[in-house]
């Protein structure tokens, strides 16, 4: 794809100013935010686990997200369309209407005795509602924890015993596309389960499934904040350190207690502002459309915080990439609501492309305004990505970042020049970020030579300071592996142009007879096959090998031809491709892969039920049947038996 010939320029420019002088670069990028008490200095080499951004400063993430655009005069300007094909629903939420409802929802949680720093976990769908109550406890100076809608009770417990929440956000349900999930049954077991018991709970009533409340405990949502309005009370923006936490948000700890992530308020807030203009190219008053889950880190940061910091119009979208009621239901929604940029999943592109493989439904709507796809949350196959430029005719950009990390680790920075798009790569290391791929011993490797990519400290702002509660936690998870470097925990290279491409997890790289193999590598050499919709490789156990490959291959829709026949194809391109090294000789044929409601692969269950060892149902999982179906087409081919 042709790139602007300034644009590496520009680009490398922004990355060596920000780590040649990170207070200037930092504190230019500051000028973003408005700040209660402006900052002086960018950072504190001296405080916390590896330092703390922003240390003199303080602001408040609501005034900057709602109050100060209806100052500006944005207060007409939609903030956020809810859009609900579930439901049937479609709503606008100006920012003044958004303000109000925040302040008015701050005042409930005042009366509920929520102030600065008490946490507020929230457990609800996709509803502006939930939008509202980030917003409000970030109005108060609280920290809320987002647990997305429907978690199993015992998880929603792990995270209000360790949280230990003044109060709980709740909705009575959640609707998918063909059932309703009953929140409310399993946020009381949740409590009753937890150690810790919140004073009260706020409950969101939904037409669809009603809940029965807690006498004493529960509150209708409804009701409390329609007496807060007609008192005429509200509650005003209340400033915090920089350094205080904005938010907890859960992610897997391989000790099965799950890590809250500790995302700081001012760092948090700069970073975000800074990516919205310069790596996703959108101005304020354009509309943004990240089509994933206020449950996850993208949702935090690209639906609710980034665009609205940045006085963008957000879409809320509760729906499916397909299903709702087809393969064509993003672009509906781009083409709706003008949204010039779409951040969504590989999980979804690749469900939208085995439903609507030729690409005919994009013609039905008019993306005149629609100038770039982003993806991130998997690594996104060169085949998925090349079909989308074809069928879009715009720019696919796949990008790379954590949980962690709150915003792009790697990415291609449109705001500053597209850069050429290499399939299946990252693109390069946005400002702040010193990254290397270090070999075993903590040493820097050479270009396009595989090994774990860490990213030396500080880490920029926006990143993690801790986890919650546990400093120690966070040094041994991160930090101690390899002195002076934060552990992403990813396996990659980096080419002679300083192009980052991530090949998986470092627990996703298997070896075969002694050779180091990448299941990233071999997925993207079976998604390349024309028959091939999506697929999963991971590595079982072999008693003379200690690991070969097995992959797990879904095929596009109206594909008629003999699955044994693809199969063999299959084998014998991985062969071709990679080498016999590979040792590749299974790729099985499934009508599903197991996944989370967020669309990752859980090739982690597949690879325990393939070696035969104990395994259990993943909290995450979005539908548990599936696991069912890979192990009977393990065992038929007498492997995990």
């Amino acid at each position: 794809m042709p790139a602007d010939p300034t644009s590496r320029s520009r680009s490398a420019q922004a990355h060596a100013a920000s780590l040649g002088d990170p207070e200037a670069f930092w504190l230019e990028a500051a000028n973003a935010i408005a700040w209660e008490t402006a900052p002086v200095r960018a950072f504190d080499p001296q405080a916390g686990t590896y330092g703390r951004w922003f240390p003199d400063a303080t602001l408040n993430a609501c005034h900057n997200a709602v109050d100060r655009h209806v100052a500006d005069g944005r207060g007409e300007q939609a903030a956020i369309h809810y859009d609900s094909p579930v439901t049937g629903t479609k709503r606008t939420i100006t920012y003044r209407q958004l303000r109000d409802a925040v302040a008015t929802l701050a005042a409930v949680l005042a009366d509920l005795g929520v102030g600065r720093g008490d946490r507020v976990v929230i457990y609800m769908p996709m509803v502006p509602e939930a939008v509202f109550g980030m917003l409000a406890c970030a109005r108060l100076g609280a920290v809320h924890s987002v647990v997305f809608g429907g978690f199993a009770a015992n998880e929603l417990a792990i995270r209000i015993t360790d949280a230990a929440p003044k109060v709980v956000l709740a909705a009575s349900c959640g609707i998918e596309p063909s059932r309703i999930v009953a929140y409310k049954p399993l946020l009381d077991a949740a409590i009753a389960a937890s150690t810790h018991k919140p004073e009260a709970c706020l409950i969101l009533q939904r037409p669809e499934s009603e809940a029965i409340l807690v006498e004493g405990r529960d509150r209708d949502w409804a009701q409390a904040v329609a007496e807060a309005e007609a008192a005429g009370r509200t509650a005003a923006c209340v400033p915090v350190a920089a350094t205080d936490p904005l938010y907890i948000l859960y992610t897997s700890g391989t000790t099965g207690k799950p890590k809250g992530v500790v995302r700081d308020t001012g760092g948090y807030c700069v970073a975000l502002a800074w990516s919205m203009p310069n790596l996703y190219d959108v101005a304020p008053g354009e509309t943004y459309f990240c089509a994933s889950d206020i449950g996850w880190v993208v949702g935090h940061s690209y639906i609710v915080y980034a665009p609205l910091l940045h006085g963008c119009t957000t879409v809320l979208y509760e729906g499916k990439p397909v299903g709702t009621p087809d393969a064509g239901a993003l672009w509906r929604v781009v083409s709706e609501y003008g949204a010039v940029c779409l951040f969504t999943a590989p999980t979804a592109l690749r469900a939208i492309k085995k439903d609507d493989p030729r690409a005919a439904l994009v013609k039905d709507y008019d993306l005149s305004r629609f100038r770039s796809l982003f993806l991130a949350g998997e690594r996104a196959d060169p085949d998925s990505v090349a079909w989308a430029e074809r069928a879009l005719e715009r720019p696919v950009i796949d990008h790379w970042w954590q949980t962690e990390t709150g915003w792009a680790i790697a990415g291609n920075p449109l705001g500053l020049g597209l850069l050429p798009v290499k399939h299946g790569s990252a693109c390069i290391p946005m400002p702040g970020y010193d990254l290397a791929v270090l070999d075993e011993a903590g040493k820097p490797v050479p270009p396009e030579t595989m090994g774990t990519i860490a990213l030396r400290l500080p880490l920029p702002p926006g990143c993690l300071p801790t986890l919650w509660g546990s400093d120690d936690r966070f040094r041994t998870s991160y930090l101690t592996t390899y002195p002076g470097w934060y552990d992403t925990s990813d396996a990659g290279v980096v080419d002679a142009d300083g192009y980052v491409t991530v090949l998986g997890r470092t627990d996703d790289i298997i070896n075969v007879a002694g050779h180091r193999l990448s299941t990233g590598g071999m997925e993207a050499v079976l998604a390349s096959h024309q028959d091939v919709a999506e697929c999963a490789v991971i590595g079982i156990r072999d008693a003379l090998k200690g690991e070969q490959p097995c992959g797990f291959v879904v095929l596009k829709s109206g594909v008629e031809r003999e699955t044994d026949t693809i199969e063999r194809e299959l084998v014998a391109l991985v062969r071709e491709r990679i080498g016999p090294v590979a040792a590749f000789r299974l790729a099985l044929t499934v009508q599903r892969l197991p996944k989370t409601r967020s669309g990752k692969i859980l090739r982690g269950t597949m690879k325990r039920i393939a070696d035969g060892e104990p395994w259990t149902t993943p909290p995450t999982i979005d539908d548990a049947a599936v696991l069912d179906e890979i192990g009977a087409s393990l065992k038929g081919r007498g492997i995990g038996a």
